[in-house]
């Protein structure tokens, strides 16, 4: 064994640099009974060539150099590299583990070298050639010349950029503005670029894989003379624009002066400009989304604009939210209209929806103050007592371009009102899912709808989706029962009260009011279960607070107050309702009044009274004739100062001089007692009128626009009078409408 030769205790050798001596048969023992089978080693004098090359010699400051070992008939070799520094004296050690590929990235200056080597046959080529890499002290930055600073009107300058020391490979980068910004362009030569546009430019160079970049230029500033500046501006001034809507692109030239400029446009949509300085798009779509530039012509011409982004969007949807979404006694409603990115310039527009149960549909009205629409983006409704529908919409410009309508919002009221309600059949919240439920609206009307309000989608549908109507009551469906909100609307137009319905699937439902109970009132409320009876306590809560606990299982309030609203649930052997809302109501007091309500009441009586025996007076036939009575006139005045309630004047004459005029007649409801009066504002004169103890006829008198129907049952007959003489009296129609 020669020098190369070195004997391990680990049990392996390595010959370095072998040749041709190191050829034989090699073997190993371990102690003197193991020793391994003979192995031949076998070297053949350049039978396999191997070269090494390199990608470039010089390591730029934080860069890299590929190195790559290449052999002849390379199947199957793996590849060693070698380093020898200018401190390493003799021969070095392997760089690397022996590794499949043939190239490999370095980052140190230094000589190298490589071999191949094979397994199956055994085979280990001989050195390669030496490659010497070395290292820069610093990275090279990049030069940039320009060969003016200022672009003449219509011209451009032109950029050269560089490295130095100058090689081969570089491929060059352009920056306007920002150096951290998108190059503006990349060349594979040193050879210049040309610009046009004014601004601040830098370059840099980069070359290999990954780039190595060098440092950037410095900067050169280049400036551009134009007298005059075109701006593409957009009317309306709108940061947001809309499918639908009419715009106005307008080329203006600053400080153009009253020269009479010819325009060009350019623009990537499907808009083909005119040569006009104005671009009018009436009813703007997607397809005019994207930039527009513009730029005008005199003796020279200006640059042409900045780009102008037109974005159009789609039409927004308007969004409806109310608060409080259930009603109190007293309580303003609070609505807010919205939609997305909305901004400043819209007009909002609130509508109140009137039920119109024959053609399934409704018909909306503008609330109070809104026909022009509202600045403000949201609405107060004060004095609100009855449920009620509303929806919005925004508007803005010149013709009004709208939003989408709001989804429709109810603010819902549990009180019962007498005109039009909805009662509960069993009346209660609560409900199993296999109880027959009914719903029935009560109220002066013929035609009914009765409604709910899909839970999921907030979608409305009515009875014949999900029940049976007949007449004015609808029978649920009891694979239909749902928990949400149900509503009775009038043919008239109006709403009932609404009720909250609750479906359970569980074995116990607390049995409490279905609408709102009033003051004083005595109410029960009980639990039930579907199949067996109570054996043990049971508990009841009043707003999570336990409040009774005994065998019994109703909870009896004997006067209820305002306090005792609240959600209410019971317990019972581990199992629980569902909360339910009780509502109490106060009593409805009358307004207080200067003058004793009793007071106006009796007066009001008496004077009917004292009429009425006038009349039957007046026309008590005589004996032998039928002639009437000789006239006689009785007027009384009621005082003023109890307008509206007292502020009309009641004549009864019988004066035969006076020709009957066509009777404005007006109802007045004191609550207590009604009274026919005569409206002599549109008369300007006494009025004569006739009455008698005879058939009946129904009078339909109607209060000013703003007061309810009333209707009165009185005996009322008018004589009419021809050529100023009295004639028999004759009985009017059996209903008859005096507006």
């Amino acid at each position: 064994m020669d020098t190369n030769h070195q004997s391990h205790t680990t049990g392996e050798i390595t010959i370095y640099h072998v040749s041709v001596s190191d050829e034989g048969r090699y073997k190993c023992k371990f102690d003197i009974w193991a020793e391994s089978a003979e192995r031949l080693l076998k070297v053949t004098a350049g039978r396999r060539g191997v070269k090494l090359t390199a990608d470039r010699t010089i390591i730029p400051l934080g860069g890299r150099v590929t190195l790559t070992c290449s052999v002849e008939d390379p199947a199957g070799f793996k590849y060693q590299r070698f380093r020898q520094t200018s401190d390493s004296s003799g021969e070095t050690s392997p760089q690397a583990e022996i590794v499949d590929e043939s190239n490999r990235v370095i980052s140190q200056g230094g000589k190298y070298t490589c071999r191949g080597w094979r397994n199956e046959p055994y085979v280990v080529t001989s050195e390669s050639n030496a490659v010497i890499i070395h290292e820069t002290a610093s990275r090279p930055k990049a030069e940039l010349r320009a060969d003016d600073r200022d672009i003449p009107v219509g011209g451009s300058v032109t950029l050269t950029c560089s490295v130095n020391p100058s090689s081969s490979g570089w491929k060059y980068f352009w920056y306007r503005g920002e150096k951290t910004s998108e190059p503006l362009t990349s060349q594979l030569s040193a050879g210049p670029i040309r610009v046009s546009e004014e601004g601040v430019y830098w370059c840099r160079g980069g070359r290999g894989e990954p780039v190595y970049y060098t440092e950037y230029s410095d900067s050169i500033t280049i400036y551009r003379d134009v007298p005059n500046k075109a701006v593409v501006t957009l009317q309306p001034n709108w940061s947001e624009i809309y499918r639908g809507e009419t715009i106005t692109l307008r080329c203006e030239i600053k400080d153009g002066g009253d020269t009479e400029w010819e325009y060009e446009w350019r623009t990537n949509s499907s808009e083909k400009p005119s040569n006009q300085n104005e671009l009018s798009i009436r009813s703007v779509s997607a397809s005019h989304s994207g930039v527009y530039r513009c730029k005008g012509s005199e003796n020279s011409s200006t640059y042409w604009s900045d780009p102008f982004n037109l974005t159009v969007s789609d039409k927004p949807q308007s969004v409806l939210t109310v608060s409080p979404s259930w009603l109190s006694a007293g309580a303003s409603v609070t609505l807010n209209c919205s939609f997305k990115d909305q901004s400043a310039g819209w007009r909002f527009y609130w509508y109140k929806a009137v039920p119109d149960p024959p053609v399934n549909s409704y018909s909306y009205e503008l609330l109070p103050g809104s026909s022009s629409g509202t600045e403000q983006d949201s609405y107060i409704v004060h004095g609100q007592t009855h449920t009620a529908e509303y929806a919005c919409i925004a508007g803005r410009g010149d013709p009004v371009y709208y939003t989408y309508n709001s989804k429709s919002q109810f603010v819902w009221s549990a009180d019962f009102h007498s005109s039009v309600s909805l009662t509960v059949s069993p009346d209660r919240a609560q409900h199993f899912t296999s109880d027959s439920v009914s719903l029935s609206c009560e109220g002066n009307s013929t035609e009914w709808r009765v409604r709910r309000l899909s839970p999921e989608d907030r979608d409305l549908s009515d009875c014949t989706t999900w029940g049976t109507m007949s007449g004015s009551t609808c029978k649920l469906n009891t694979n239909q029962l749902s928990d949400t909100v149900y509503w009775c609307e009038s043919g008239s137009g109006e709403f009932s009260n609404a009720v909250n319905i609750t479906i359970q699937d569980k074995d116990m439902i607390l049995l409490s009011p279905a609408r709102p109970v009033t003051e004083g009132d005595s109410v029960s409320l009980s639990c039930k279960l579907r199949r067996q009876t109570f054996d043990s306590t049971v508990f009841f809560y009043h707003n999570e607070k336990l409040i009774q606990n005994d065998t019994r299982w109703e909870l009896n309030i004997s006067a209820v107050s305002k306090s005792d609203e609240g959600f209410y649930k019971c317990q019972h052997s581990g199992q629980e309702s569902a909360q339910s809302w009780m509502s109490v109501q106060a009593v409805s007091r009358p307004e207080r009044s200067s003058f004793p309500v009793l007071l106006i009441v009796g007066l009001i009586c008496g004077i009917v009274l004292i009429i009425l025996l006038l009349l039957l007076y007046c026309y008590r036939p005589s004996k032998g004739r039928s002639s009437l009575r000789a006239p006689t006139q009785i007027r009384m005045r009621l005082s003023a100062t109890h307008a509206p309630l007292l502020n009309m004047v009641m004549s009864v004459c019988m004066n035969q001089s006076n020709t009957l005029k066509t009777l404005n007649m007006l109802q007045v409801d004191t609550r207590k007692s009604h009274i026919l009066y005569l409206n002599l504002n549109t008369l300007g004169r006494s009025t004569t009128v006739c009455c008698m103890p005879k058939t009946s006829a129904t009078i339909k008198a109607r209060r000013r626009k703003e007061d309810h129907l009333l209707q009165q049952q009185m005996k009322l007959f008018i004589l009419k009078s021809n050529r100023d003489h009295l004639s028999v009296c004759k009985e009017r129609g059996e209903e008859e409408d005096l507006q």
